[in-house]
C-alpha cells in the first residue's frame, strides 16, 4: 500500500540503503532503532515491520513519521501504549485536511478505520487532539465529528461544536436537546454563524453561561423577541447587563428599557455607543435623564431621608462648623440610620450638590458611590459600607478594595464617574 499521508503530499528523498536499513531494524539498542523509525526515507515494509517493535519509544516514533504506510496506522491506532496513539492522533489531524481528493482516495479505508478508532479511544487525551485537529476541517468524516461533538467530555466535544462547518442547524439541534455535558451549549453559542433558530433553543434551555455566551457573539442571530425576553430577565440575571448593552443593532425600546435599570458604569456604555440611530439614542437620554435627573422628592430625599426629617443635614452642618465632620461621624450616622446627615455630610465634604448624589443613589452604581468616598477624603472600607447601605447596591455588585484598603479605581476613572453623574 502507499506510504501514509506524508509520502502522498511530498517527495521523499532517496531512501536509506535498504540493507543497512534492514540491519539498524534489528539492532539490539532501542535509540537505533528509534532514530530509523523516525527518518522520511526508510521503505514503507521496514517501517511497518518497526510498528510492531516491543519498545514503545520506537512505535511512538513510527506513529509521528508522516512516511508510515497506512495499514501500519490502523495496528497503532490500537497501541496499548497511549502515547503511541496520541502521536498518531496528532499526525494524522496534521496532515488529513492536505490531502488531495486523490490521494483520500487511496488511503481512503485506512485512514477512515484510524480515526474511526481514535474518536473512540479511552483515553481523553488522545480524543481531545482528534477533535483539536478536524474541529474546521470541510472534508472529515461526518459521523466522526458527530462522535467527537456528542463526546462525555467538554474538551473533545467543545472544539467542533464550536468550529466545525460539517454539523447543521438540525445537528446542533439534536445536541441541545439531548441535554448535553455542561460548557456544550455555551460551545455552540460562540460559533461563527448562530442562527435565531439556533439562538431560541439555546435560550429555551434555560442555560444561563449559554445565553451569556450567545449574548456575547456579536453573529448570533437573536429574533427582537427573544432579546426582549432576556432584557426582562436580565434585572436579575446581571450578568447578562453588560453584554445586552453592547448588542449591535439595538432597537430603540430595547436600549430605552436597558437604560431603565441597568448600573450606572453600563449607562455610560450605552450613551457611549457610536452606532445608535437618532431615535435610539433620544430614547436612551430620555431613560436617562430619568434616572440621573430625579424629580424634586428624590433630591429632597438626598438631603433629608431619615427619621430624624432636616435636622439630619443641619447637624451635618453643625458637625462641620465644629471641624468635627470625618469619617467617624458620618459612620455614626450611618449606623444610626440618619440618611439625611450622610447625604449632607457628603456635599461639604466631596464639594457636590445634592442633586448629584441623589442621581448616584437612583443609578444604585457601586463606582459612582466608590467615587464619592474618595472625593470626600474618605476610606475604601467606608466606601464599601456606602455602598450598601447608603447607595443600595447589590452585594454581587460592590465594588471591593484593592489589597484589601486601596481604592480599585483610578483617579481619572473616578473623577469621570462624578462628572458623569453631574451631567
Amino acid at each position: 500500500m502507499r506510504a501514509m499521508l506524508g509520502r502522498l503530499l511530498r517527495r521523499a528523498p532517496p531512501p536509506i540503503v535498504y540493507e543497512a536499513a534492514r540491519e539498524q531494524a534489528r539492532h539490539g539498542d532501542p535509540r537505533v532503532r528509534a532514530a530509523l523509525a523516525a527518518r522520511a526515507d526508510v521503505r514503507p515494509e521496514i517501517l511497518y515491520y518497526l510498528a510492531g517493535d516491543a519498545s514503545a519509544d520506537v512505535r511512538r516514533a513510527i506513529a509521528a513519521n508522516p512516511s508510515t504506510p497506512a495499514h501500519a496506522g490502523v495496528l497503532l491506532a490500537r497501541d496499548a501504549d497511549a502515547g503511541v496513539r496520541e502521536a498518531l492522533a496528532e499526525k494524522i489531524g496534521r496532515l488529513f485536511p492536505d490531502l488531495s481528493a486523490d490521494e483520500r482516495v487511496a488511503v481512503q479505508a485506512a485512514v477512515l478505520e484510524i480515526l474511526e478508532t481514535l474518536a473512540r479511544d479511552q483515553v481523553r487525551r488522545v480524543r481531545t487532539i482528534l477533535a483539536e485537529a478536524l474541529k474546521d476541517v470541510p472534508n472529515a468524516p461526518a459521523h466522526v465529528v458527530g462522535w467527537l461533538a456528542r463526546d462525555r467530555a467538554i474538551e473533545v466535544a467543545a472544539p467542533v461544536l464550536e468550529f466545525s462547518p460539517l454539523l447543521s442547524d438540525d445537528d446542533l439541534i439534536a445536541v441541545i436537546a439531548d441535554a448535553p455535558i455542561p460548557g456544550a451549549l455555551a460551545a455552540i453559542a460562540r460559533r461563527g454563524s448562530v442562527s435565531t433558530r439556533i439562538a431560541d433553543a439555546i435560550v429555551a434551555a434555560e442555560d444561563r453561561d449559554a445565553v451569556t455566551a450567545l449574548l456575547d457573539n456579536p453573529s448570533a442571530q437573536i429574533r427582537e423577541e427573544t432579546l426582549d425576553r432576556l432584557i426582562e430577565r436580565s434585572r436579575d440575571i446581571t450578568e447578562w447587563q453588560p453584554p445586552l448593552v453592547r448588542r449591535p443593532k439595538l432597537s430603540a425600546a430595547a436600549a430605552a428599557k436597558l437604560a431603565g435599570f441597568v448600573a450606572g458604569s453600563l449607562l455610560a456604555v450605552l450613551r457611549a455607543r457610536g452606532d445608535l440611530d437618532p431615535q435610539t439614542l433620544a430614547a436612551v437620554e430620555k431613560a436617562v435623564t430619568a434616572r440621573l435627573d430625579p424629580p424634586a422628592a428624590e433630591v429632597n430625599r438626598a438631603r433629608s431621608d431619615a427619621p430624624a426629617g432636616p435636622t439630619g443635614a443641619a447637624r451635618a452642618r453643625a458637625l462641620k462648623e465644629r471641624g468635627a465632620l470625618d469619617e467617624k461621624a458620618l459612620s455614626e450616622a450611618l449606623a444610626g440610620g440618619d440618611q439625611a446627615c450622610v447625604a449632607e455630610g457628603l456635599v461639604l465634604l466631596a464639594g457636590v450638590t445634592a442633586a448629584t448624589i441623589a442621581r448616584i443613589r437612583a443609578a444604585r452604581s457601586a463606582k459612582g458611590m466608590t467615587a464619592l468616598a474618595w472625593k470626600a477624603g474618605l476610606s475604601m472600607r467606608f466606601a464599601i459600607r456606602l455602598q450598601a447601605r447608603f447607595a443600595g447596591v447589590a452585594p454581587g455588585e460592590i465594588l471591593n478594595a484593592r489589597d484589601g484598603v486601596d481604592y480599585p479605581m483610578a483617579v481619572d476613572e473616578m473623577e469621570w464617574m462624578l462628572e458623569f453623574f453631574r451631567s
